[in-house]
């Protein structure tokens, strides 16, 4: 959540380079380390708080939630709340996505998992190296450290 600081009641304790700094920005101020309202309203941010809503929900081959999940049905799903529509497959939504480098990858950008060229694992990017998955039978949708090199990055238009 972005916290702002209301204009007037900053002017009262601002010295004057502080408050011609703040009539330059357009009067917003936004708590150090917070979002931007920007970024907390894309839906790859909304998107990356759904699937991380749905942490212990168990793995299910095939199933698009609410309570169960696959690789590529969680983020249809995540993706579908955040108000975006992609395809049902992993190798689909890669396709469907706008092709980023891992210098340029963000928070809520998708992370495909290929070998060779044929992708079969998908997972939202999280940040710090890790992503929010519905990893495999027996497991659970989970925050977990992206395992090898062996990735692509998309991002959802």
């Amino acid at each position: 959540m972005t916290a702002q600081v209301h204009v007037p009641s900053l002017l009262a304790r601002a010295g004057t380079a502080s408050v011609l700094t703040l009539a330059a920005v357009g009067g917003t101020v936004l708590a150090p380390g917070g979002a931007t309202e920007a970024q907390a309203a894309t839906p790859s941010t909304k998107a990356l708080k759904v699937a991380a809503s749905k942490k212990g929900s168990p793995y299910r081959w095939g199933a698009t939630g609410p309570n169960r999940f696959d690789c590529s049905g969680l983020t249809l799903y995540s993706f579908k709340k955040a108000g975006k529509k992609l395809p049902r497959t992993a190798q689909q939504q890669y396709n469907k996505t706008k092709h980023v480098s891992s210098s340029k990858r963000k928070r809520g950008d998708l992370v495909f998992f290929h070998s060779g060229r044929s992708v079969y694992h998908v997972g939202i990017y999280a940040g710090k190296g890790k992503i929010w998955h519905s990893p495999r039978t027996g497991s659970v949708v989970r925050l977990e450290k992206i395992w090898t090199k062996s990735v692509y990055y998309g991002r959802v238009r």
